[in-house]
């Protein structure tokens, strides 16, 4: 699903995609908002909302028959949660002016409430970023289920992409001794990341570093000058209502939050799926 504001590096990503085998046969879902200030200028805003849809449709050179376009009414950030929960979709395509956290709750950004929220992927494109074709990939690898997770979709993406790179960088906070074996905790994560992106056909280049893990991951993603970047998140997601901001969470150490807004390359998000309890 494409959450299209007719702005930004989002289309130009979606050209990016479409350009990938295992993106080709995707079904495609165009969603514009119109604001639930409308008022009496409804109708003016749906019709101008239909030529918006309709222009973003030309300009991605899409056949309209097989694009699904959604016009809704309401708050954009939840819509898109919505409407995304209703389609089941496999991804969410989203734009952001990646704005600091505090930046972002004052101004009630939609990218960032739908990052903070979203229990399925979710790719974000950076208006300030230079999109270029995906051919090298760079996976944030923790050894958890979400983490394989990433890897596994990382895999999938870079599979079929000819003379497409992946690289896999494994943080540690600081460094650990080797055990007697001379193997370090991080050489067996990164190993079964290797065994098991071969699974999937794909050679994966492990990287170890230390230090910070939110910096750590973009530096790395700057200096194997990454195309895209996949990270799985297992923050944990706001308790509170949905109409609220829960600031704590906002402004806490959340490394997927400081990497959307740091990372010099469009960043998939996975996250791991809400369970019932």
């Amino acid at each position: 699903m494409i959450a299209d504001s007719g702005k930004g590096n989002v289309e130009e990503m979606v050209r990016m995609l479409r350009a990938l085998p295992s993106f080709r046969q995707a079904r495609l879902n165009l969603l514009h908002v119109v604001t639930e200030q409308a008022g009496s200028g409804f109708q003016e805003h749906w019709q101008r909302a239909s030529g918006l849809v309709a222009e973003a449709i030309q300009r991605l050179g899409l056949n309209p028959e097989e694009v699904n376009a959604i016009i809704r009414q309401g708050d954009a950030k939840q819509t898109v949660l919505t409407v995304a929960d209703e389609l089941d979709v496999d991804l969410i395509v989203m734009g952001s002016r990646g704005l600091g956290r505090l930046q972002s709750i004052l101004s009630n950004s939609s990218s960032q409430y739908v990052f903070q929220l979203a229990t399925r992927p979710m790719l974000l494109v950076r208006d300030d970023l230079y999109v270029r074709h995906v051919n090298r990939v760079l996976v944030a690898i923790d050894g958890t289920g979400v983490g394989d997770d990433a890897l596994r979709i990382a895999c999938e993406l870079v599979r079929d992409i000819p003379g497409g790179v992946l690289t896999g960088v494994h943080m540690s906070r600081k460094d650990i001794v080797p055990s007697r074996g001379g193997k370090s905790p991080a050489d067996d994560v990164l190993e079964k990341a290797v065994q098991r992106a071969r699974s999937f056909g794909v050679e994966l280049k492990g990287l170890h570093r230390t230090g910070d893990i939110g910096r750590g991951v973009c530096e790395t993603a700057q200096e194997v000058n990454a195309d895209l970047l996949v990270i799985a998140s297992q923050d944990r997601r706001p308790l509170v209502a949905k109409s609220l901001v829960d600031i704590d969470r906002l402004l806490g150490s959340s490394v997927s939050d400081y990497i959307r807004v740091h990372a010099q390359a469009p960043v998939l998000l996975v996250r791991e799926p809400e369970r019932n309890s």
